[in-house]
């Protein structure tokens, strides 16, 4: 016990190293905590062996469901086409087009079982893509095409897998039945995830304990991926979509000190499993070799050949054919080069197994591991590495003076509908002149302020109760320019969680 504390702890000194080596020299974390993964499995030493199951029930529902939450519904709606197309034609493609090649080029492993293979490489994941994107500092259209490809993806993947692995085990194969458990898998992953989130909207209107409301959020994602896996449709879809419904719902239904501590509590659960994810992908390196003895180099480089080639090479074909007209070139540069794999990857192919229901080994299913493996490490270390750079040579960055001349145009509506609360209690005679002057005079200069406000002197309740109103009012405003589409969700969290820390700032009450 005492061996893996301090592994543990090891684990996680070498993640807070690295990410001070990515904050100083701009590399992206996840590739130097994969290269310390791949350096740590060959030295002498205890490994961790990757548990697919452990993984996709524990550890992949609460990366989704935190970066649905930090996801913008209001925006992936307005590219759904291009996402769609992303998350579903091109992980079928991906799927279809390596299972054929494969069948035609490496017959070891024949068709159903090279669909299974490509099922597993095609998702991009959400939680890789964007721990490399989010440094180059991409336009908000381009992340969100990522996020939610990333997310909306796996769905279709794990069950295209499903498929391929039954036809292999089972001898047979159903294309009607296979497009019905698709559509089934997909409606009741909706479905599931809808009950969640609303049915967490009504606990959080009943619950208002910033500790209660966390213990919550901490839950969601398990019991939204429980639901979909108990009903035997897509637990990550359900995952996902209550992450992005709750992400959208939580300004408004919780109040400025529960999204402080759950955005806190989230931010730390993201960087510890993600440093452990990753560090878990390296570490993968030497039971996957170990299987490819029993194959000959020549079947070997086919097979690796197929798998790198219709990764790299279908992306930006299929981005060139499918959204060409939606987006421009160099936009479609970035989106190639952002097809990053991560540990989705990996657990759905380990997922797949030893024998078939007559009791002959998996054809080929070593073989399918290193693939998987290999897709994974060029994806996550080459594109990752040199995504920064490619978008620097392509021109392709957020412009920073929109951004926060948008921005400050939604703050000062949030700030004229705070004043115009406050006429509307300064009417109700609640107020004393002072307090109301001195909440105007806060609203129209301060930007911050220190130890308690001067106005909370005299009219103590009453000014607490108008100044919370007050900012109720600010936050609906800007909650009105993000549903009208005017304001992105990145800029409303910004603006919101100025609003939070100035909430934050005033003395507590029943409620809050």
């Amino acid at each position: 016990m005492l061996e893996l504390l301090a592994f543990v702890l090891l684990a996680v000194a070498v993640i807070v190293v690295l990410q001070l080596v990515a904050n100083r020299t701009g590399l992206p974390a996840a590739a130097l905590l994969t290269m310390a993964g791949l350096l740590y499995a060959v030295l002498p030493g205890p490994n961790l062996t990757l548990d697919p199951h452990a993984i996709l029930t524990f550890v992949i529902p609460p990366l989704i469901y935190s970066a649905a939450l930090n996801s913008s519904l209001t925006a992936i709606r307005k590219n759904l086409r291009t996402v769609i197309s992303l998350s579903i034609g091109l992980v079928l493609a991906t799927g279809v087009i390596t299972g054929a090649a494969l069948g035609l080029f490496v017959p070891e492993v024949g068709l159903a079982a090279g669909v299974a293979l490509g099922a597993a490489i095609a998702p991009t994941d959400p939680v890789a893509a964007l721990a490399v994107g989010n440094g180059a500092r991409l336009p908000g259209r381009l992340v969100t095409i990522i996020e939610g490809e990333g997310l909306l993806n796996d769905a279709t993947a794990l069950t295209l897998l499903t498929v391929a692995v039954t036809a292999v085990t089972s001898g047979g194969f159903s294309f009607g039945g296979a497009v019905l458990h698709f559509l089934a898998a997909a409606a009741g992953g909706l479905l599931s995830g809808v009950v969640v989130a609303l049915v967490m909207r009504l606990l959080r209107r009943a619950i208002h304990d910033p500790l209660l409301v966390n213990a919550l959020s901490l839950a969601t994602p398990f019991a939204a991926y429980l639901l979909g896996e108990a009903a035997h449709v897509s637990g990550v879809l359900a995952v996902a979509v209550a992450g992005l419904m709750i992400g959208h719902d939580t300004p408004r239904f919780t109040s400025g000190a529960s999204r402080l501590q759950v955005s806190a509590v989230w931010r730390l659960a993201d960087f510890l499993l993600q440093g452990f994810v990753f560090l878990l992908i390296g570490q993968q390196i030497l039971p996957v070799v170990r299987g490819l003895r029993e194959y000959s180099s020549g079947t070997v480089g086919a097979a690796v050949a197929i798998s790198l080639g219709v990764v790299l090479v279908l992306r930006p074909l299929w981005l060139l054919l499918m959204a060409g007209r939606r987006l421009g070139g160099r936009e479609i540069g970035v989106l190639s080069w952002a097809g990053t794999r991560g540990v989705i990857s990996l657990a759905a192919i380990f997922t797949v197994p030893l024998t078939t229901s007559d009791g002959q080994p998996f054809p080929g299913r070593d073989l399918l591991l290193f693939c998987t493996f290999l897709v994974v490490m060029v994806t996550l270390l080459g594109q990752g590495l040199t995504f920064g750079l490619v978008a620097r040579l392509l021109g392709v960055r957020a412009d920073r003076a929109d951004e926060a001349a948008l921005r400050w145009e939604a703050r000062h509506a949030a700030d004229r509908a705070g004043l115009a609360r406050l006429d509307e209690l300064a009417s109700d005679g609640e107020l004393s002149g002072a307090a109301l002057a001195a909440l105007r005079a806060s609203l129209e200069h301060e930007a911050g302020h220190d130890g308690e406000p001067e106005y909370l002197a005299a009219d103590h309740d009453a000014a607490l109760r108008a100044r919370r109103e007050v900012i109720d009012a600010q936050r609906e405003e800007l909650l009105r320019w993000r549903d009208a589409g005017h304001l992105p969700d990145s800029s409303l969290r910004v603006l919101a969680r100025e609003l939070d820390h100035e909430e934050r700032t005033l003395p507590p009450h029943d409620g809050h």
